[in-house]
């Protein structure tokens, strides 16, 4: 199936902080998924990640105390860190608490299925434009959105 964008460039919409919690408050805050949804979204926002480097990320790579993720190397690229704030790693701390309540082991990636397997870009794909949606913001969100607005909001800064 063609994608209905192919070959069409979209500028970029940036968010506002405001559309950012919006987003997370969309999320639920007790079933498991919801839980897990909040820390992805927060941390493609906050440490400023791509879709596949979030995805890729195991437990061992957050380093809660340093408030760093360490970002495995993509092809050609170098391992890097990202930094995030204490409210950001509070929503993954709180997922990490949830996993651990399933039974879900540190092998599994850190954003995994309740089963322990492997999110796919196309979950969170469709997940976010859903989450737009329910929380009202009128926008085109995508997890590079996220992205560009973690930059714009560092070049401001």
């Amino acid at each position: 199936m063609v994608p209905a964008n192919k070959g069409r460039k979209l500028p970029p919409e940036l968010l506002t902080p405001e559309d950012v919690r919006a987003l997370l408050a969309a999320c639920s805050t007790t079933a498991p998924t919801g839980i897990r949804n909040r820390a992805l979204v927060v941390t493609l926002y906050r440490a400023g990640l791509r879709l596949d480097e979030a995805l890729a990320l195991v437990p061992a790579d957050v380093d809660v105390a340093a408030g760093v993720i360490h970002v495995r190397p993509r092809t050609g690229a170098h391992a890097r860190e990202a930094g995030m704030d204490a409210g950001a790693l509070g929503l993954v701390r709180k997922w990490l608490r949830a996993r651990a309540s399933l039974g879900i082991g540190a092998e599994a990636p850190l954003f995994c299925t309740l089963s322990g397997g492997r999110v796919h870009p196309a979950y969170v794909r469709q997940l976010l434009p859903r989450l737009a949606e329910k929380a009202g913001v009128d926008k085109r969100v995508h997890a590079q959105g996220l992205r560009y607005t973690h930059a714009a909001e560092l070049a401001a800064e």
